[in-house]
């Protein structure tokens, strides 16, 4: 038996993913459901937004979910096949989904009214266009419903990586609080009166407008907080971290008190696929004393780089192999909130091991995430060397005060198909801002001044003060939002557009 056979029959108590997928031959756009019986194409994988309860710390929590009819929490596909899939909308208003890592037609990307239409309750709409190759990447609504867990994973497997003797573990971390997601940011922005969970307009995000809503009124736990500024050592004093405290921090949406053990075979190897999905919160990811090598970021191959930790900031995706001792044991992996004593995380233990209670706080403050990893990284597929078409730079900006936060361009962002585009962004501001850009994947080309042959990645960390260039080919026409991965400050106006003029 390999250790994927093995991975199969021990994994009861980890996130459900399905393990293959059917490879659908259709290309298309987003359309209404065929009539039932219709033979005109083979059935959509389906897949449901609803209502979940879970447990946090002993105390019910009502969230949001995406699941398969069987249950299982989000998708795996097959690499090079179509991603067809009827998302119906199981919860009582209106949301969409946002494929998080993959490149759609823009008319498929999930950002409400850019260009479709938010999917009303009990509504299904179907998703059909290549999936393309394989990578961790992850799905969600792009609007406030993120907050409340509206996410899950999305796995594309290669042939190559399914036929690997190794154990594939996904990891999903998420920041949770009970206060609904609008009060946190009335909060955030110094609001004399909290929504209390009132519905908020439903518009897409960006331009100082945030749309959705939570569906559940919760009582108050978590308060917002402008925090102190932290001593970084030079270029970083003064530093804003962590503006919210949430009343939990989740790794497959359990906290450390009850965390998953993911039973592991004695000497086999492990593949974690780890998934930032917090709204607010960077991490660093603690292997303890097995030593992990980090193979893939954003769901893109880079040469393989040793240590037992690695940061990972909201959006960013870590692929990490561990090689487990022979004589087998307990392995926490620990995700350690930035600047702060709280972490989440799971267990690997071999079978008959002891379980030992880990505190969900530490000794310890976690790391400032900077981008000392990203200068190491490279890509094992970069693009092909080509001169640069057309250059933008982008100011960063906003402050905690009044809670506002921009991006300034000295030009509108209008690019033509086939282009190299290159894309500086300027941080500004005293807080660290991971760069998303939806449809593309880029590679980071030079950070502070400095070239390099970098990682290619769809979301890029940007510290305060610091400069990172990105550069992509043009190859899919739309208008691509181009956002901070920071939910609330996405909601307060961090966000522009990519626009094909053709």
């Amino acid at each position: 038996m390999n250790r994927r056979e093995f991975l199969y029959g021990s994994m009861a108590g980890s996130v459900g993913l399905g393990t293959s997928a059917t490879a659908f031959p259709i290309r298309g756009w987003a359309q209404p459901l065929s009539a039932p019986g219709s033979s005109e194409t083979p059935a959509p994988r389906r897949l449901a937004i609803v209502n979940r309860t879970i447990d946090v710390n002993g105390k019910a929590a009502r969230v949001f979910g995406l699941v398969q009819p069987d249950g299982t929490s989000g998708l795996t596909l097959d690499a090079g096949g179509n991603f067809d899939i009827a998302l119906a909308n199981g919860i009582a208003e209106p949301t969409l989904i946002h494929w998080h890592g993959l490149a759609p037609p823009w008319a498929m990307d999930g950002v409400p009214e850019n260009p479709a239409a938010l999917l009303r309750p009990s509504d299904e709409r179907r998703y059909t266009f290549p999936v393309g190759r394989g990578g961790t990447h992850w799905m969600h609504a792009h609007t406030l419903q993120e907050q409340n867990l509206l996410a899950a994973p999305l796995i594309v497997r290669s042939a190559e990586e399914a036929k690997r003797d190794e154990q594939e573990v996904v990891i999903l971390l998420h920041d949770f609080s009970f206060t609904p997601a609008g009060e946190l940011l009335a909060k955030l922005k110094g609001s004399a009166q909290a929504t209390g969970g009132m519905p908020m307009n439903h518009g897409a995000m960006g331009h100082g407008e945030m749309t959705g809503r939570m569906s559940q009124p919760m009582s108050s736990g978590a308060v917002p907080q402008a925090m102190r500024g932290h001593p970084m050592g030079p270029g970083m004093a003064g530093m804003d971290l962590n503006d919210i405290d949430y009343d939990a921090y989740l790794a497959n949406d359990r906290t450390l008190n009850d965390p998953q053990v993911v039973t592991v075979e004695k000497g086999g190897r492990v593949r974690l696929r780890i998934i930032n999905g917090a709204t607010a919160t960077a991490f660093t990811i603690d292997c303890g004393a097995l030593p992990g090598e980090l193979i893939a970021v954003d769901g893109r191959e880079v040469q393989a780089v040793s240590g037992h930790s690695f940061p990972i900031s909201m959006g960013q995706r870590l692929d990490i192999r561990l090689t487990l001792p022979i004589e087998g044991g307990t392995h926490p992996i620990l995700a350690l909130r930035e600047g702060a004593v709280e972490r989440a995380g799971i267990i690997l233990a071999s079978a008959g091991a002891p379980i030992r209670r880990i505190a969900a706080t530490g000794e310890a403050k976690g790391p400032i995430v900077g981008l000392d990893l990203e200068q190491r990284l490279r890509s094992l597929t970069p693009p092909q060397a080509r001169p640069i078409d057309r250059r933008f730079a982008l100011t960063l900006t906003g402050t905690m005060a009044g809670y506002q936060w921009g991006i300034e361009a000295g030009e509108a962002i209008k690019i033509k198909r086939g282009e190299r585009v290159e894309i500086a962004l300027v941080n500004m501001s005293k807080m660290a801002h991971p760069m998303h850009l939806h449809g593309h994947h880029f590679q980071v080309t030079a950070i502070n001044g400095a070239p390099i042959n970098g990682a290619v990645r769809d979301t890029v960390l940007v510290p305060p003060m610091a400069r990172v260039s990105i550069a992509f080919d043009a190859d899919n026409p739309g208008r691509w939002p181009l956002h901070c991965h920071h939910l609330y400050h996405m909601a307060t106006g961090m966000m522009a557009y990519v626009a094909y003029l053709s």
